[in-house]
Formats: structure tokens, sequence, C-alpha cells
């Protein structure tokens, strides 16, 4: 019997509003609180809090010329690209670029260039949108762009699955090199959404925590008093490889990406199946593409948005499968929701509890909703850890799990 195809996770980045690099972003999603903080840019919405990424500089990334060329989602993937291919060990000068792939999720492109040059239009007229508005747009230009930085000439791919955008890119990027058409794949996810527009029209829709009296509390995934989602920019890049191709040169394997599964809902644009049908599939189908069973999971890193809707039926689904055996948690409650990105963050932030043999907590979880039944981690929780999980669901009905192992 053939055994399951395993890619090697040979290096992983992180820009979260945890931190910018992996450290600084893991052991501050350990201490289990939050970031979210008020926002001067949101000082006239309904929410005017949110989590952005501390400190992070675009001319330290790109350089004064190019700053101004990019959009931030680009520039956040750019930052996290070059600490994953720094972690693998490899030498972009050195390798064959038509044999590296590059796979990006993201929800919503070039949002930030998108408002702005409208902005311009509407007030001062066709004549002073920029010529560079579609590149920085574009929601296939964070790949791009990683292409042209990484001298990647094998396949160029962008993957929009909403908030489950880049689990998805890291699940097609493993199945690019099961397919053999690519020896190494950079693949994650990455978003800048937290702009005015976006927020406004998250809050309209009454997604969003209203709890600016004390935002560090608003984000609480499972807790009895969760009201909504604190949005979030980030973005989360890891290195795969085949295991040949990773064994050849010597590579640290950090983990692996075993089994991978997708679904729709097929049910409504925004509300989850009310009984967790697609979800329910999507975490069968990766269980058997990794041929593993739901008791060998241990950990799961939960999609845990805090709404109420969505953390309810996540855990009936949950529950409904690996009974309350794993340990869960959402590291949204630290970090706030970083839509395309979340499914990547998380995913590594899963590879990380495997290899440190400790899962991380939910922040803010206070007052664990009675009505569900799991074994939620509220503090930092030490194991030996083997197998984890990583759920991502978006609108759509979109559905993306991840399964790793150490």
């Amino acid at each position: 019997m053939t055994p399951p195809f395993a890619a090697a996770v040979t290096g992983i980045g992180l820009v979260t509003p945890a931190g910018i690099g992996v450290s600084e972003s893991w052991n501050y999603v350990l201490k289990g609180e939050s970031v979210a903080a008020p926002d001067p840019e949101l000082a006239d919405l309904p929410v005017d809090f949110s989590c952005r990424v501390p400190g992070f500089d675009p001319v330290a990334v790109v350089g004064p010329k190019q700053s101004w060329r990019m959009d931030r989602v680009q520039m956040l993937s750019i930052a996290a690209a070059r600490q994953a291919v720094e972690d693998a060990g490899l030498v972009t000068d050195d390798w064959n670029g038509a044999r590296v792939g590059v796979v990006v999720g993201t929800g919503l492109g070039g949002m930030s260039t998108l408002e702005s040059q409208h902005s311009a239009m509407r007030e001062k007229g066709a004549g002073k949108v920029s010529a560079l508005t579609l590149p920085m747009f574009l929601i296939n230009m964070a790949a791009g762009q990683l292409a042209i930085e990484l001298g990647a000439r094998g396949p160029n791919l962008t993957v929009s699955t909403a908030c489950a955008s880049g689990a998805t890119a890291i699940g097609v990027a493993r199945d690019l090199l099961r397919s053999g058409a690519a020896d190494v794949v950079v693949a994650g996810g990455a978003d800048a959404g937290v702009t005015p527009m976006t927020v406004a029209a998250f809050a309209k829709m009454n997604a969003l925590s209203t709890r600016r009296s004390d935002p560090r509390t608003a984000s609480r995934p499972f807790d009895a008093d969760r009201d909504g989602f604190v949005i979030a920019e980030g973005a989360g890049m890891v290195v795969l490889e085949t295991e040949d191709h990773a064994r050849a040169r010597g590579a640290r394997v950090r983990g692996k990406v075993i089994g991978y599964g997708a679904s729709a809902d097929a049910h409504h644009v925004t509300s989850p199946h009310p009984q967790g049908g697609g979800a329910e599939q999507a975490i069968r189908t990766a269980l058997a593409d990794g041929d593993v069973a739901a008791s060998d999971v241990e950990y799961i890193n939960a999609h845990g948005t805090s709404t109420r809707l969505n953390d309810s039926v996540e855990a009936s689904t949950i529950n409904r499968i690996f009974g309350t055996g794993p340990a869960v948690s959402s590291t949204k409650g630290a970090i706030g929701h970083t839509l395309g990105a979340a499914g990547a963050i998380e995913a590594i932030y899963s590879v990380l509890a495997l290899e440190h043999g400790v899962v991380p907590p939910t922040a803010n979880l206070v007052n664990p909703d009675p009505e569900i039944d799991l074994d939620l981690v509220g503090s930092p929780r030490g194991g030996a850890y083997r197998v984890a999980m990583s759920n991502s669901f978006g609108f759509g009905g979109a559905n993306a799990v991840l399964v790793l192992a150490s």
C-alpha cells in the first residue's frame, strides 16, 4: 500500500499583530493575551479598534522606491516569505527557479489601494487615478510580486476562498508537489483588510465585536459572552518541499502537511451550514487524505472566529467527529481575524505546537459557553503532540482543513 503523500515544511515566516518574526509572534500568542487596540484610522466608524502588525515598515521591507508601488498586502507577503525562505536555508540565487512554485491565498487583495484610488477619482477626477492602481490592487499580484522577488518561475497561483484562503493555498501547494509540478513551493496567506470600507461593511453585517470600551477583551472565541470578531491584518508563509528534495539537501523538517480537505457548504453566502455539513466533509476528507483516524488528532487549531453562530457550529462539528478528545484552541483570541491570512498563520501555529510540545491558549476564554462540549485550552498546555488539525472556513461556504504532523 502506498503511504499518504507528505509535504515537508522546511521554512516558516510570520508577520502578525503579535509580532514580526516567528519567535516574537509565537511567544506572544502563548501568553494568552489580546493585542486589540483603538485604531485612529477607524475613529469615525461604528467599530474603532483592530489588530494591526506592530512596527511594520514598508520601506525597510522593499525600499523607498517600491514602497509606494505596492499595496500593503504585497509587502506583508514579501516580508513573511523572506523569513520562510531564510528559515528553510534556501538561497534563491542557487535554486532552479523553474521548479519553484508560489501559491498565495488572499480574501481582499489590495483593498487599501482600491479605496484610496476610488476616493481620488471621485474627488479629483479620472486623471488623478494612479497608473499603478491595477498592479497594486489585483488579487493575484501578491503571488506575482513574490515570484519576482524569489525568481520562482514554476506554477504561480492565487486562491481566494475568503477566510479559508491561506489554508487553501497550503493545501493546493501540497498537491502541486504531489503532482510533480514543483520541488519547492512557497505558500501561505496574506490580507491587509483593516481599511475603513472593509470595517464599515463587516460592522453593517454585525460580524464585528462592538466591545469598544475594552478592545483587548473583544475577541473571545468559544466564550459565552462573545459578540463578534476583531479585524486584523497579517501574513503567514511556509516553504514546502517534497520529502526527497528536502532529504537530498539535508534540510531541517519542522513539520509535515499530510492531509488536506476542501468543500463547499452550498448553503448561504455568509452563514455556515447549520449542521456543519460542509465543514464535516472537509474534515473527514483531510483525515482520509492523510490516512489519519480521528483518534490520532491530539490538537485542533479551530477557526474559532468569536462569532456566536460560527463558533457553535464548528464546536458541534468537532464534537460529532472527535468527541471531547483533542485539545482545542483558537489563536484569534490573541491576534484577531486576519481574514485570508488566517488559515496559513494558524497552520504555522499548529506546526509550532507540535514542534515545541505546547498548545497555544485561547485568549479571553473567561466564561466558556456551556453549550460547547470541547476540551478548550485557556492556558498553554504542554504535551507530546504528534498530529494536529487546522480548520478554516469562509464566506461562500468555503471550507479548508489541514492535517499536520511532527
